[in-house]
């Protein structure tokens, strides 16, 4: 090994240990939308070049949440019947690992090199930080009623929602530890952190709209109705009106679904102005662009299906059937093998 080569390994070593490597996200593959079906045991596959479904990957009862790292090659999944979080990698569709967690979970947060996750402990009243390379939980911290982890991009951060406490509690990775609580004014449902994490929007139990709070002040900027519409009626969601929110991959547009009345609303952030209602099926869930931000994908509980929104176009390019009770879903691509 000669001096240039030591000096590189060295670097390289010098980054990961900082947490500064970079898993870079595939840029060519294919481009597919995966979809947790929560009342069944698997995830459906959705190949967005045909809009048409490719398969499904079996992997336990009550399937919930599910998030991926940057590149493509894995996926993560949580398990409520078996509390475990599974790793699926994306080449073979394979579970190729099975993480026990302490309690019932909900949705994930990976960190983009795909080295953390972070799994709501519902039963339990914790967020657990799962080390992906070790293969087991390696820190808990308390947290009354967890619902949604998140992440904005970032290797060293997580976000996790309290239901219990009505706020968005910042997590520091290489802490380990709460750096930021945030609170919100009801009871949060999903919600997004915007890219320079200074703007929060968050939807609300019992509240068909969403909230928008201004992270380093803590204080609400605004709270934003939806158009009126009849009280939903979906038995996956109780007491909730709004339950998919997403920003849009360029940060322009906050895409938002009603349970109320099955279709989704764009909110334009810089002219505070909606779009009209994109109708969907029942009960619009969940809410995930594709990395280029040419489709939302739309997870619909009430009819088991995924709705594919042209975001151009604003309009329905497909409806794909799906499995029971679809949930949680993400978009990226998937490199080629």
């Amino acid at each position: 090994m000669n001096a240039r080569t030591r000096w590189l390994v060295m670097a390289v070593l010098a980054l990961s240990a900082f947490g500064l490597s970079r898993v870079v996200p595939a840029k060519t593959g294919t481009m597919k939308a995966y979809v947790t079906n929560s009342l069944g045991d698997d995830i459906t596959m959705i190949d967005l070049g045909t809009l048409k479904p490719i398969g499904t990957i079996k992997v336990g009862k009550r399937v919930h949440g599910v998030c991926a790292q940057a590149d493509g090659q894995k996926l993560f999944t949580t398990i409520e019947s078996e509390r475990t979080l599974k790793v699926i990698d994306t080449a073979t569709n394979e579970v190729t690992a099975t993480i026990p967690l302490p309690g019932v979970p909900n949705q994930c947060a990976s960190t983009p090199d795909g080295h953390y996750v972070a799994v709501p402990n519902r039963s339990g009243d914790t967020v657990v930080i799962v080390d992906i390379p070790m293969g087991k939980v390696v820190k808990e911290l308390p947290v009354k009623k967890p619902h949604n982890a998140y992440n904005t991009g970032r290797n060293d951060v997580l976000y996790i929602s309290s239901m219990g406490e009505n706020q968005i509690n910042r997590i520091d990775l290489k802490k380990m530890e709460y750096t930021d609580k945030i609170p919100v004014g009801g009871i949060p449902r999903p919600y997004a952190v915007s890219k320079d994490e200074k703007t929060l929007y968050v939807a609300l139990s019992d509240f068909h709209g969403f909230e928008i709070v201004n992270i380093p002040d803590k204080k609400e900027i605004a709270r934003v109705d939806l158009p009126p519409a009849p009280p939903a009626d979906c038995e996956l969601e109780p007491h909730t009106e709004t339950h998919g929110l997403a920003l849009t991959p360029n940060g322009k547009e906050l895409w938002v679904t009603s349970l109320s009345d099955g279709g989704v609303y764009v909110y334009d952030i810089a002219t505070k102005k909606f779009s009209k209602e994109i109708s969907t099926g029942m009960c619009p869930n969940w809410i995930a662009f594709s990395p280029d931000g040419k489709y939302a994908t739309v997870s619909n509980s009430g009819s088991n299906s995924t709705s594919i929104i042209d975001t151009k176009t604003q309009q329905v390019a497909a409806t794909v059937k799906v499995g029971e009770g679809p949930k949680r879903l993400l978009a990226m691509v998937v490199p080629a093998s």
